[in-house]
């Protein structure tokens, strides 16, 4: 151990010195006697100095063995020799004291000798002895680091191991504070214990200290400190202990495991590919890295299937995460978003070639880096000086590369730091990759939805319409919204919204399935309530084949621009809203609501509603108006706030809804669907009610003819003509009165028979001695649709053709 030339050891400064273990004296004269004596060695013999004084010295030897040595010994005062020892004195009452002696030769003023005695108990010198000594030991011997600190917060005294740690001898470190001679470490904390020790008196254990040590400055380290008060026999403050024992391995390891636990729960947040690779750099700095990139191949950015093993060649990689601890990212060459190709000879091209991880501890920028000069001036310009390459690699596919940089830390990366990255890497790639499935299927969901959905809205007479659909976030899936605004016989249209429950693939199959099934039922002109009715039968069928299929919801409605009255159905689906030319907005409650589809057994119920002529119709999904953190009650009003302008372009209103009500992150789908009614003009409708009699089949043709005239259809006439003749024909003669036939002319030209017969009319090729039979065919050679619908009072054969070029339609 060292101690400074003018402390005088750890006593110095104290006003009573330390107990020595040798405590008694006196000295004898030349001859033998003793001169002087002690008042310690009164106290160890009993003797006072009047008695001893003037008395042989070697009277107090209890053994003539040891009287005759001492006579010898007074031979040795010539030469100078020092003399210890333990002999057996005699106390004054009479028992035998065992005395640890220590005699050395004096000289006085005329050059006559004598001897001083040192002595003490023998057993308190040994054990003073063997603490001196393990006290010794434990200085120069310890390998742990030991201070002595003074009131200032000065070295006072070290031993070995400390001069070993701080790599500078002890002459240059007693005086001097800790943040002199070892800068690097967390001085103030430190600092901050030796105060409270000093200033309270409470030993502190087990504090920690991080930091770098003058021998080894690449390196930080972590160790235990404990530091405890030292005070003198009278309580005075001698200064402060401190050991610090070296827990830099264990401090790494639970590094390394607080990081991989904060990387477990940052990494794969989301079903994002891009955003996946962002959470990887966020997770390796600054813990792990100064500078991180992460690259992704071009194809696991879009989702597809990459190729397995090891890549070959030069590949097309995006920059896909990217974090330093530098704003801005200066170090790197490619930005986030930005694609490359790796290039021959950089760490990166080698490890998605091999399939392995690169680790160069210290980097030599002309070795790994000659074919990418960029990348080396960044390198040489920040100082970067150890690097790592991870691959990510899951299910045995190689996805992209990590890239890990160090230049602030200058510890250079060892195989622990692999190893963590490597950890880190091997979570990121099996959640990249599990994002990249989602992508590929969330791609091909949204790609089968809209191909599902319409493209294009046809303008029709009865209603203007507008539509606006929004998919959910990818990590949510493609929904099962759809849409559809389709003709219907008397120039009327059906409005349908419905929502598959669940996401993904399946649930965009199963809505183009129901979509199908609504075109069909449309078709056969079908009540509302019948359609959901069908539809329910569809999805309960559903159902029983894949119990994935969790049912749907569905609003219809049928618009009749003749009568401007909408019927509307609904299966479990939120009520439409209806916008009146004043702006007044109402949510049509009073709509049976109906049970979701699938439940099946449950009847369905009509409402009707007579609309003033632009009346504006929103029809929507659940995705609209709810969020995770909004009550359904705000979206509604917000919706109610924003399609309150009748006159706004429904374009433009629609997009207005979609930026009050949809969220920036969805967790579903949103559909829209806005109509602004219609009214056709009256003069635009004729109608006739015919007697049943064969007869009248000639004027019938002549009201036609007629009537297309005032409209300026003559073009039309002839195949008109035809088409009214043979349809009153059929009903007079094949079916029963009352006879209706009635002409529309909107975005065509309509023709309508009715009569009060349920039977079915049924297209049949007649054979060539048939002399009737042709009268269905010549309908669906001359008209571009046809078809019957039914009601309660009878059926309804309709066909229309489309209006001559020159002819305005009352939708323009």
């Amino acid at each position: 151990m060292s101690v400074p030339k003018d402390s005088g050891g750890l006593g110095a400064g104290s006003g009573d010195p330390p107990q020595r273990p040798y405590t008694a004296t006196a000295v004898v004269d030349a001859k033998g006697g003793i001169l002087l004596w002690s008042s310690q060695a009164e106290a160890l013999l009993g003797y006072s100095a009047e008695e001893v004084c003037g008395t042989p010295a070697v009277d107090l030897l209890t053994t003539a063995k040891d009287r005759e040595a001492a006579l010898v010994a007074r031979e040795w005062q010539a030469t100078g020799q020092d003399w210890g020892g333990v002999r057996g004195l005699r106390h004054r009452d009479g028992h035998e004291v065992q005395v640890a002696l220590r005699v050395r030769p004096v000289l006085g003023r005329e050059g006559r000798g004598g001897w001083s005695v040192s002595a003490g108990d023998a057993r308190q010198v040994e054990r003073e002895e063997v603490d001196r000594a393990i006290l010794q030991a434990l200085f120069s011997q310890s390998p742990i680091p030991i201070t002595v600190m003074d009131s200032e917060l000065r070295h006072r005294w070290v031993n070995a191991a400390a001069e070993r740690a701080a790599a500078t001898p002890a002459e240059r470190l007693l005086g001097r504070r800790i943040g002199e001679v070892a800068p690097e470490l967390d001085v103030p904390a430190i600092e901050r214990v030796l105060r409270h020790v000093r200033d309270t008196g409470e030993p502190v254990v087990d504090f920690p200290v991080h930091g770098r040590l003058p021998e080894d400055p690449a390196r930080e380290g972590a160790w235990s400190g404990s530091s405890f008060r030292l005070t003198d026999p009278a309580g005075r403050l001698l200064g402060m202990c401190q050991t610090y024992v070296d827990v830099t391995d264990g401090w790494r390891a639970q590094r390394r495991l607080t990081l991989l636990n904060e990387a477990a729960a940052r990494i794969g947040t989301t079903l994002d590919v891009v955003r996946t690779a962002q959470e990887l750099a966020d997770a390796a700095v600054p813990g792990l890295a100064d500078v991180a990139a992460v690259d992704l191949l071009e194809t696991t950015v879009l989702g597809d299937e990459p190729d397995p093993g090891p890549i070959g060649g030069q590949v097309l990689a995006r920059r896909s995460g990217i974090l330093s601890i530098r704003a801005g990212v200066p170090e790197v060459t490619y930005t986030a978003g930005e694609a490359r190709v790796s290039r021959p000879g950089t760490p990166q091209n080698r490890c998605l070639t091999t399939g392995r991880p690169v680790l160069i501890p210290r980097l030599d920028v002309d070795e790994w880096y000659t074919s990418a000069p960029e990348t080396a001036k960044k390198i040489r310009e920040f100082k970067i000086h150890s690097v790592m390459v991870v691959p990510l690699r899951a299910r045995g596919t190689t996805l992209g590369l990590a890239s890990f940089g160090r230049h602030r830390d200058p510890e250079p990366y060892d195989e622990e730091d692999l190893v963590l990255a490597e950890d880190f890497c091997s979570r990121a790639a099996v959640c990249v990759d599990n994002a990249r499935r989602y992508t590929r299927e969330h791609n091909t969901a949204l790609t089968l939805q809209r191909s599902l959905l319409p493209h294009d809205l046809p303008d029709y007479p009865a209603v203007e319409t507008a539509y606006r659909y929004m998919p959910a976030d990818a990590h949510a899936g493609a929904g099962g919204d759809w849409f559809d605004v389709l003709p219907l016989s008397g120039a009327r249209v059906a409005l349908v919204v419905g929502d598959v429950t669940g996401h993904g693939l399946h649930a965009a199959a199963v809505m183009g399935r129901l979509r199908t099934a609504v075109h069909t039922l449309a078709d056969l002109d079908l009540d509302p309530d019948e359609v959901l009715t069908q539809l329910d039968d569809l999805v309960v069928r559903l159902t029983e084949e894949d119990p994935d299929c969790e049912g749907a919801t569905c609003l219809y409605a049928v618009y009749d621009p003749i009568s401007r009255s909408c019927t509307f159905a609904r299966a479990g689906h939120p009520p439409p809203a209806l916008v009146s030319p004043d702006g007044a907005v109402e949510f049509l409650d009073a709509i049976p609501p109906g049970p979701p589809l699938g439940l099946g057994g449950l009847p369905f119920e009509t409402a009707e509603r007579q609309l003033a002529e632009g009346s504006v119709l929103a029809f929507y999904t659940d995705g609209l108006i709810e969020a995770p953190n909004r009550d359904i009650d705000i979206g509604l009003d917000r919706l109610a706030r924003t399609i309150a302008q009748p006159g706004r372009p429904l374009d433009q209103l629609g997009e207005a809804v979609l930026a009050s009500l949809v969220p920036e992150h969805r967790c579903d789908d949103a559909a829209l669907l806005l109509a602004r009614t219609r009214a056709l003009p009256a003069d635009r409708v004729a109608s006739w009610e015919l007697p049943v009699d064969p007869a009248l089949v000639a004027q019938s043709r002549g009201l036609t003819d007629r009537q297309l005239a005032d409209w300026g259809l003559e073009p039309l006439a002839f195949t008109t003509e035809l088409i009214v003749s043979e349809l009153v024909t059929n009903a007079i003669r094949h079916a029963r009165g009352p006879v209706a036939l009635r002409l529309i002319h909107a975005g065509s030209l309509i023709c309508e028979v009715s009569d009060g017969s349920l039977s079915a009319p049924h297209l049949r090729r007649a054979r060539l001695s048939d002399e009737g039979g042709r009268g269905l065919f010549l309908v669906a050679q001359l008209a571009s649709r046809w078809g019957t619908r039914y009601s309660r009072d009878g059926k309804t054969i309709w066909a229309e053709q489309p209006l001559p070029v020159a002819a305005p339609s009352p939708a323009t």
